[in-house]
């Protein structure tokens, strides 16, 4: 296996040193203006509880702290490397009872039926092992009228898709129909899809 390869199994499912480096690239500043666009498309939605699924470095769930300052915001990552990570960066949220950080599998998940408000997963659906199932398992968590918001860098259109599946293996590219159609297939209602007007970057809303 290439050193590049090797390199890149670790946008999957971060471990070691190397994953460590990874999760924190997460909350760089290209994934940080992606997750900001899609947090955008939110605004009006409000919620109590929330679950960043495929949460990486932990970013995401810090930005969902300060958006819904009274909400109890959780992270759910299959990496453990992603979750000490996440832990870490949202240590002061943890100490005050506002946020925990979970390792888990988006295929069976262990959160209780119909708790959440709001459900996201920024830069992650690429590696859910079947969509309409995992899918099925976020709508579980989530209460009726509750939004899940799916948000991705590569659009399934633009020829970088290919390149990149190639490069990081296990990995499937979507577009934002195909999404929609899954979504739908879970149960997900008034499913509106999102495609950024300069970047091939796309997000997709469904509400329970």
């Amino acid at each position: 296996m290439g050193i590049l390869h090797m390199a890149f199994r670790n946008v999957r499912k971060p471990e070691g040193k190397l994953g460590k480096m990874f999760a924190q690239g997460m909350n760089g500043s290209a994934h940080a203006k992606l997750a900001d666009w899609g947090f955008s498309l939110i605004s009006d939605i409000e919620a109590q509880s929330i679950c960043d699924f495929g949460c990486g470095g932990g970013r995401n769930i810090g930005e969902l702290l300060k958006k819904y300052p009274r909400a109890i915001v959780k992270g759910f990552d299959y990496s453990d490397v992603s979750v000490q990570t996440s832990k870490k960066y949202n240590a002061a949220a943890i100490k005050e009872g506002r946020c925990e950080v979970i390792q888990g599998d988006v295929s069976a998940i262990h959160l209780p039926h119909e708790s959440l408000d709001l459900a996201t997963a920024f830069e992650t659906v690429y590696f859910w092992p079947g969509l309409e199932h995992c899918f099925g398992e976020v709508f579980a968590t989530l209460k009726k009228g509750g939004h899940f918001l799916v948000v991705n860098e590569a659009d399934g259109e633009d020829g970088s898709s290919e390149k990149w599946k190639k490069i990081v293996g296990e990995m499937s590219v979507y577009t934002a129909s195909q999404i929609k159609k899954a979504m739908e297939s879970a149960g997900f209602v008034d499913v509106t899809t999102y495609h950024h007007s300069a970047r091939p970057w796309i997000a997709v809303l469904g509400v329970k």
